[in-house]
């Protein structure tokens, strides 16, 4: 058995850092029928059509078994129009918010909300997903939306969150839905947001001391980033996690369901959580899907991607985040708007190399 995983390049010659992932899995020296093409996520519209070509340039096919959209963002899902329109499709994996309305009007302030015109709501915000659901319909193209324990391929492919519990708690504080009934917290939240957004001028110059690591505990991410389908695929004993853009609740709740895993399977890879912002991850997070500090030069034989663009530093990735991985002997690499290949077992290409992991930033600026 043997798999590659490949981030396409996203935002190559901007600072809009997006995720757009092509993996194959099985018999990759055999015929169509042995192998798997999965897609997590198609970045924006140009990332689409790269994605479409590499698969066909280097996976040497046109059927896709499945796709799956993480969350709504237009940097991860406005590319999977594409990949739909031109490349043959089995099956689409995405969350249809708007089908989860019961009991929503009770959240908001304004009384004159009926579920129904939330539904309403829901769908013209989230209009690229409504669009692709629509579009994968037209085509023939099963949908099927991503809870914890869908499985795929005989529970190769596998959702560990969210939740539907979860992801329907989340949608009252997605952008652009009206101001729920504790108007309070609202007027808080917009005080916090102004004073967010004063402090991103103010940098502060960082030494960092191997081991600790500078993560917070609260999760400061957004609802519709922690509603990322947080994904696993076991091949050949070995244990892939993609993240999305989820954020510490999510990744706790994902946590919770790698201790329920029976599969012996080892982690061999992880995908950096939101292109390696710092709001999305946290010590304890890291120390329950990966394990705690190790020693300088120590490693774990487990890679870490983060998926940015070429100018999104310092936002994307934080060195903070690197560090943290790196103090858990992970060998991280940073794509920078180029693409990346995780490979095991798997034909090598022609003009393909290895590259080095991030080093270690023992200084680096981070916002006050």
């Amino acid at each position: 058995m043997a798999y590659e995983i490949d981030f396409i390049g996203v935002g190559k010659d901007s600072s809009k850092s997006g995720d757009a992932i092509a993996i194959r899995y099985g018999n990759l020296a055999g015929a169509r029928s042995e192998y798997k093409v999965v897609v997590i996520d198609g970045g924006f519209k140009a990332s689409g059509t790269d994605l479409v070509e590499h698969i066909k340039k280097h996976y040497g096919t046109e059927k896709v078994d499945l796709v799956i959209s993480t969350h709504p963002d237009q940097d991860h899902i406005n590319g999977l129009s594409v990949v739909l329109d031109e490349l043959d499709v089995t099956e689409l994996w995405i969350h249809k918010a708007w089908d989860h309305y019961e009991g929503l009007a009770d959240k908001f302030h304004d009384g004159r909300i009926t579920d129904k015109s939330i539904s309403e709501k829901l769908r013209g915000n989230l209009q690229a997903a409504h669009d692709l659901v629509e579009q994968a319909e037209k085509l023939d193209i099963t949908v099927n939306e991503p809870f914890t324990s869908l499985t795929f391929d005989g529970a190769t492919v596998k959702v560990l969150g969210p939740t539907q519990d979860y992801f329907e708690s989340l949608i009252p504080d997605f952008d652009g839905m009206p101001k729920k009934a504790e108007e309070e917290k609202d007027i808080v939240d917009e005080a916090i947001d102004g004073l967010a957004a004063f402090a991103k001028s103010v940098w502060n110059a960082i030494t960092a001391i191997w081991g600790d690591d500078d993560l917070p505990t609260e999760d400061k991410t957004s609802a519709k980033n922690n509603s990322s389908v947080i994904t696993q695929i076991i091949t050949d004993e070995r244990r892939l996690l993609f993240t999305g853009d989820a954020g510490i609740t999510a990744l706790e709740q994902a946590a919770d369901q790698l201790d329920d895993c029976v599969d012996p399977a080892e982690l061999k890879f992880i995908q950096v959580p939101h292109h390696g912002s710092r709001r999305n991850i946290s010590s304890n997070v890291l120390n329950r899907i990966i394990d705690k500090p190790i020693g300088n030069g120590e490693t774990r034989n487990i890679s870490a991607f983060a998926s940015t663009a070429k100018e999104g530093e310092p936002k994307h990735p934080r060195k903070a985040v690197l560090n943290a991985f790196t103090h858990r002997g992970v060998k991280t690499i940073v794509t920078r708007g180029q693409d990346k290949c995780f490979r095991h077992n798997s034909p090598a290409r022609e003009g393909w190399v290895s590259v080095e992991a991030e080093p270690y930033h023992y200084e680096y600026q981070e916002e006050a």
